[in-house]
């Protein structure tokens, strides 16, 4: 059983040798355990830290492409490796390294694809009052939207197995975490979340430069994948939502129509009519939407068919 730890890396020659003392050696379960860097078109001297420091496996990105990108980069990387089991850490050291083991055993046990490592949000104590209030509202929405009980939803801190690894796209260019959660759920991949500690901020964030920013990012990227995958739910609700509206409305005119004062509320027909339109067209548009999200699900079936094979030939 090979377990390969991808750290995404951008201008952390800092930090980075005091991420590396601190992975572990030994897991049960694992008979190998190598550490693979994404050099995120770094500007200081993290790659070559990297190599002095031992590291054998090092992808280098043309320049700096986001971490998403690098993320996948790194995944697409280790699966060529052989990796059975990935796990991604932040470069910062945020994450407890002795926590791999928690996140990896699911995995071990056949209970999980795909494990998340939940965080004390309420204890950390760099995390400002909003920032813990955002998080915690930020994983409450995506637990509804996701139809999973994942508690630290942003965490980046995760284990995958060669299997989920395999299936997940990362569609958007700023971050990972959301997405990955809504698409392994759909795809029928079991998820898990463990707790794990942190240690203190040797940085701050290089991805949240301003929380509502971030906030705005998050709630785009959520919306959009519930979208993606789940879009006959999503236009059926909006449909739902103008056709509901223009018979309530419709049901008005018809109460004063009955008792004689129709002709002055003409503009309540119109307005129902209308709504009732646009609710049907909507509802014709989630049917379509389901008949494409059937395709994109044949065709993500053929490119899980096509890695397994190059995977095989490498």
């Amino acid at each position: 059983m090979k377990l390969i730890i991808q750290i995404p890396c951008y201008n952390e020659e800092d930090s980075l040798p005091v991420t590396l003392k601190a992975l572990p050696d030994k897991i049960n379960g694992i008979d190998e355990i190598e550490v693979l860097i994404i050099d995120d078109g770094s500007t200081d001297k993290t790659a070559e830290i990297a190599k002095n420091l031992g590291v054998k496996h090092i992808v280098s990105m043309p320049h700096n492409c986001g971490l998403a990108k690098a993320f996948v980069a790194g995944i697409n990387k280790a699966l060529a490796l052989g990796a059975d089991i990935i796990v991604n850490t932040d470069a910062d050291n945020q994450y407890c390294a002795d926590d791999i083991e928690k996140l990896v055993k699911p995995i071990l046990d056949g209970d999980a694809d795909m494990v998340i490592g939940s965080r004390p949000v309420s204890k950390i104590a760099h995390f400002s009052p909003l920032k813990k209030f955002l998080q915690k509202l930020g994983s409450r929405v995506m637990r509804l939207l996701s139809s999973t009980d994942i508690e630290d939803a942003p965490s980046g801190f995760r284990a995958f197995s060669r299997n989920a690894a395999i299936q997940l796209n990362v569609f958007d260019n700023y971050t990972y975490t959301l997405d990955t959660i809504i698409q392994a759920k759909a795809k029928g991949l079991q998820l898990k979340c463990v707790p794990i500690n942190v240690n203190p901020d040797l940085r701050e964030s290089k991805l949240v430069k301003n929380i509502f920013d971030y906030v705005r990012r998050s709630m785009f990227t959520m919306v959009r994948m519930f979208i993606i995958y789940r879009p006959f739910r999503f236009f059926a609700i909006l449909a739902g939502i103008f056709f509901t509206a223009g018979v309530l409305i419709g049901l008005r005119f018809l109460w004063f129509y009955t008792f004689g004062s129709g002709s002055g509320h003409i503009q309540s027909l119109i307005l129902s009519a209308i709504l009732i339109i646009i609710g049907v067209q909507i509802g014709v548009i989630a049917i379509v939407s389901e008949l494409l999200s059937i395709n994109r699900k044949l065709l993500e079936d053929v490119q899980r068919r096509l890695k397994l094979q190059d995977l095989k030939k490498n």
